[in-house]
């Protein structure tokens, strides 16, 4: 018999779908915090994976999922932006820290290389125009 049978090749290639299916959800930054709500728009997506930096409530500093000192963060961030083509960063902070915490980290963030950066929030929050009623 002369024909390759495919249906093993296939049963492998679903079952791979699947396992990436389930795990592509898992692979974002899960760093949770209580981002403060504006009615800002969504900016546009980029080829790169996007920095993101994280200010929890208890003012903790983190570089994707990886917690840093905030001594340390300016020499990661240069080294980070070393290896990057973009200067573009995410500052993603809790409603909760202090406005100095975050202008701190943002200074931080330009001295590591960064100067492109954005701030995350959650849409829904006050448009502070007439419309708001």
């Amino acid at each position: 018999m002369a024909e390759i049978n495919v249906t093993p090749f296939v049963d492998v290639m679903l079952v791979l779908l699947i396992i990436f299916m389930v795990a592509a959800p898992l692979m974002t930054v899960g760093v949770p915090v209580e981002l403060p709500k504006t009615a800002a728009n969504a900016l546009p997506g980029e080829q790169e994976e996007p920095l993101a930096i994280t200010i929890t409530a208890e003012g903790v500093v983190m570089i994707q999922t990886t917690e840093v000192a905030r001594d340390e963060l300016v020499n990661r961030l240069r080294a980070i932006a070393a290896e990057r083509d973009s200067t573009k960063v995410y500052l993603r902070a809790d409603g909760a820290v202090p406005y100095a915490d975050v202008v701190q980290v943002m200074g931080a963030l330009n001295r590591g290389g960064f100067d492109n950066i954005g701030l995350v929030t959650d849409t829904g929050g006050p448009a502070l125009d007439a419309s708001d009623g």
